[in-house]
C-alpha cells in the first residue's frame, strides 16, 4: 500500500511528520490551534469504523496523544475532535483547541471566516514543542 496525502490537506498547513499510523498536520490558521491527523491507510477507507481493529486502536491512541499535547501546550477551554470528510473524503481527524474568547465560540470553526496564517517562527515553535513532547509518546 502506498500512502498519498490529499493535496488539499497538504496545502492547508505544516506537515509535522508521522505519529503512530497518522500523518500530523498543523492547519495554517493561528486563530485556532488546529491539528489534522491523516491515518496512513488505503484510500478506500473513508470512515473510522472501516479501519482494521489494530489501525483503529492506533489512530485512537494518536488522537489521545495529540489531544494531550494540545491541552498542555495551548491550555484551551475545550478540545473539539471530529472526523467530518464531507469535502475531502480521505479519512482525517480534526483536533481543535477552542477558547470561549475565540471568534467562532461556541459555534463550529468550519463556519468561521477568521483566518490568520502562522508567523514562521510561531509554527516552528509549535513544531519544536510537538517534537519534544510527542517523541516521548511514541507507541
Amino acid at each position: 500500500m502506498s500512502f498519498e496525502l490529499n493535496q488539499r490537506l497538504a496545502a492547508g498547513g505544516f506537515d509535522f511528520g508521522t505519529l503512530g499510523r497518522c500523518r500530523v498536520l498543523l492547519k495554517d490558521n493561528a486563530v485556532f490551534p488546529w491539528f489534522i491527523l491523516v491515518p496512513e491507510v488505503e484510500d478506500s477507507v473513508t470512515e473510522l469504523h472501516q479501519l482494521e481493529a489494530t489501525d483503529y486502536a492506533s489512530v485512537m491512541f494518536t488522537i489521545r496523544q495529540i489531544s494531550e499535547f494540545v491541552d498542555s501546550h495551548f491550555k484551551p477551554h475545550k478540545i473539539n475532535v471530529a472526523a467530518i470528510g464531507n469535502i475531502v473524503t480521505q479519512l482525517h481527524i480534526h483536533i481543535v483547541a477552542r477558547y470561549e474568547s475565540d471568534p467562532a465560540w461556541p459555534s463550529v470553526v468550519w463556519a468561521s471566516n477568521a483566518k490568520e496564517p502562522y508567523e514562521k517562527e510561531a509554527a516552528l515553535a509549535i513544531h519544536k514543542a510537538f517534537q519534544k513532547v510527542c517523541v516521548n509518546m511514541k507507541t
